[in-house]
Formats: C-alpha cells, structure tokens, sequence
C-alpha cells in the first residue's frame, strides 16, 4: 500500500482521498500551527516574566525573526538540490525541533539564536508551502480549498490554545514542557507524513532561477504592505495584551482560542465570499476594515479603552486577516506556472523588506506612544486599499491591474 514514492499530479486522483496533495497539504495546516502558535501564545509572557524583555527588546526579537524571511529568496538556490515537497518537511521538522528547545534558552542571546532556527523553519516552509498549494489545487476550486485550509490551520491552533486554558494553571505546566511538547508533536507528524506520501510530480516544472517580472509589480506591492502593516500587529498586539494588560498565559491563550474558532467557522466563508465577488471586493474591504481596526487599537491609548474592546479588535482583526489569501489566488490567476515557486520565494522576500527594520525600530516609538504605532499601521492599511483599487474583476495574464486595461492596444 506503501509502494508508490512517485506519482504524478495528473494521477494522484486514483490515490486513497487520504494520500492525495489536497491531503498533504492540510497535514502541513495542522503540523505548523501546534508549534507556531504554542510559540506565539507563550512568547509574550516567557519574555516579560522570564527574560524580562521590554518594547525595545522585543522588537529586536521580532527583527531578528524576519531576517529568515528576508532571506526568504535563499528557496530558490535549495531548490536546486531538492525539492519543494522535501524543503516543506525539512522545514517544519526544524521548526517543531526550534521550538521543543525554545524555553532552554531564557536569555536574549540564547532567544535570538533559538528564534533564527525556527524562523528559518517557519518561513521557508511557508514559502514552498504557499508554492505547493497554487500547484496542487485546482485554480476554479483554489479559493474554496484555501479556505478550508485556513480553517483548519485555525483548527489546529485552537487545539493548541485549548490546552494551554484547560491545563496550564490547572497542572502547573512549564515553559520547558509545553515547548517541548508541541515542537515534539510536529515532529511526529511530519515523520509521518514523510514516510506515507508519495513524492508528487507538478504537471508544469518549476523555474529554478530568480524571478521578478514587471507585470507582477502590483503583486510586489499589495506584498511589500502587507508585510510592513502586518508587523506591527505581530509583534505588539500580542505584547500590548500582556504588558497594558496583565493577562496569564492561560488567559492570553483563551483569547487566541476565541480567535481561531471564528476564524475556523469563518474561512470557508471567506473563501466563498472570494471566489463568489472577486480578489478586488476581498481586498478592499480587508484594507477598509484594517485602517478602522488599527485606528482603534490607537484609541486603547488615546482614549483609555478597556480590556474588552481591545480582546474585540484582536479578533477582529484575524477575522480580517482570513481574506489575506485573496492575493494568492490573484497572483494564480495572473501569472506563468511555471513562475510559482520562484516568486513564491521572491514574495516572502518582499513581504519581509520592513519586516527586518520595523520591528526594532518602532520598538523605540513604542516606549515614547504606542497609540502613534497603531496609527502608523492605520496609514499603511489606506496605502494597500489604494493599490487594491487597481486589482481588476476579473484578473488575468495580460490584465493584471486596471491600468493595463485602460492601455492602448498594441498596434
């Protein structure tokens, strides 16, 4: 039953449903997220508590994270050597390995060397990853099953939160045990899935040289922001909860467990909703919705707001998040395929470019006016709804932006 190493992807329809990509792929879903999201719901308070990290020293953390995907474009020369199916399992064996150490090394120096480890992980899968899922499914279907994917990557992070409310107080756990313990499972998986899918052969062969077109700039763009707005989120919505806040670990995971059970029931709506209106309508009223939510993270300073709404906005705000995968359908429907995998790994190196300095650098701002980061974050969200503006109906190779559209026809 075990036979079949090699299948092409044209074939893998007479596979068990169990062994076909699709499969594969929500595999991945659920193995990043156990570690990821164990790290990220006890990172604020291992750093606060433990090695008593303030907003500089975070924010150096978070740039340290991003110089992996930064380097993100580094896929393109291991792809030389293996491919992007092996790259994703090797990738998330050393991030579930990263984060099972994690906890052993309680300083700075020893946090920043552990974080490059499992950012490596962490993003060079999810750059082959986000290659293999515009390969893999079918470009009709690829909004739906992006959104099934996300729900149950929500799915799995949501297991992972649940645990951490129900047995963190209630036993006592560590910070040794439950890294471990999560970075230890995705290991397991991801053995498993080495061991019991086939290598799948792409019916289109994948460019193995860098990649950056002109006709793509848009793309580039709706990246580049989406990476710089994104940052600020990351490193100090989460941070904001802890230190404004006070809020345990038990407490912080359950506001990650709300958050990921609506963004699980949401997706496949989500993905719905995008295949139904469009990559454009998804977009704008992603960056429509992420300039309001970022005004009012502001207002938690400006205005004093209470625990409540902030916990509302943080919800929000991922529920919001979920329409992200609109530019990864966008980008299928406008490009060669033989140019995924390439810019694949060109996109996570753009989506990084702010991410190396912003972390650091709003660090320091955020000591003189938190409220000013969040606003900052708001401008940014209106930069990505003007170039959402210029994402066609119904785009296509040739008709990437709205401009190409009002060009006069070649003679």
């Amino acid at each position: 039953m075990f036979k079949i190493r090699e299948v092409q992807l044209d074939e893998a329809h007479h596979l068990p449903r169990w062994r076909r990509p699709e499969a594969l792929l929500y595999v991945f879903a659920t193995a990043m997220p156990i570690s990821f999201a164990t790290w990220s719901a006890l990172l604020n308070n291992f750093v606060i508590d433990v090695v008593k990290f303030d907003g500089v020293d975070i924010g150096w953390l978070q740039s340290f994270r991003e110089v992996p995907g930064f380097l993100a474009i580094g896929v393109i020369v291991v792809l030389w050597v293996m491919r992007e199916q092996v790259l994703a399992i090797l990738a998330l064996l050393l991030l579930g390995a990263a984060t099972a150490v994690t906890a052993m090394f309680p300083s700075f120096g020893g946090l920043i060397m552990v974080t490059l480890l499992s950012s490596i992980g962490f993003h060079y899968f999810q750059a082959v990853n986000q290659s293999l899922q515009l390969q893999w499914i079918d470009r009709a279907q690829a909004p739906q099953t992006l959104g099934r994917i996300v729900a149950v990557g929500s799915g799995a992070s949501l297991v992972a939160y649940a645990l951490l409310v129900l047995t963190w107080k209630a036993f006592d756990l560590s910070y040794e045990f439950v890294y471990a313990s999560a970075g230890i499972t995705t290991m397991v998986m991801v053995g498993a899935a080495a061991l019991l899918y086939p290598q799948f052969h792409t019916r289109d062969p994948q460019s193995k040289r860098f990649v950056l077109r002109r006709r793509y700039w848009l793309y580039y763009a709706i990246t580049f922001m989406a990476g710089a707005r994104r940052q600020i989120f990351v490193v100090f919505a989460a941070f904001m909860m802890v230190q404004r806040f006070g809020l345990r670990v038990d407490e912080i995971s359950a506001l990650f467990l709300i958050n990921f059970a609506v963004n699980m029931a949401a997706a496949p709506a989500m993905g719905r909703f995008v295949g139904k209106f469009g990559e454009r309508r998804a977009l704008i009223v992603e960056y429509i919705g992420l300039t309001l939510l970022f005004l009012s993270y502001g207002g938690i300073y400006w205005f004093g707001w209470g625990l409540w709404i902030a916990c509302a906005l943080y919800v929000v705000d991922h529920l919001l998040f979920s329409l992200a995968f609109a530019q990864k359908t966008y980008f299928q429907k406008i490009c060669d395929p033989a140019d995924i995998a390439p810019t694949a790994a060109v996109s996570f190196t753009i989506n990084h470019i702010a991410a190396v300095f912003l972390p650091a650098s709003l660090g320091y701002l955020w000591m003189i006016s938190p409220g000013f980061v969040f606003g900052l974050a708001a401008a940014m969200a209106l930069v990505s709804l003007g170039l959402a503006m210029l994402v066609p109906r119904h785009p296509s190779k040739g008709y990437e932006t709205v401009l190409r559209g009002l060009a006069p026809a070649p003679a």
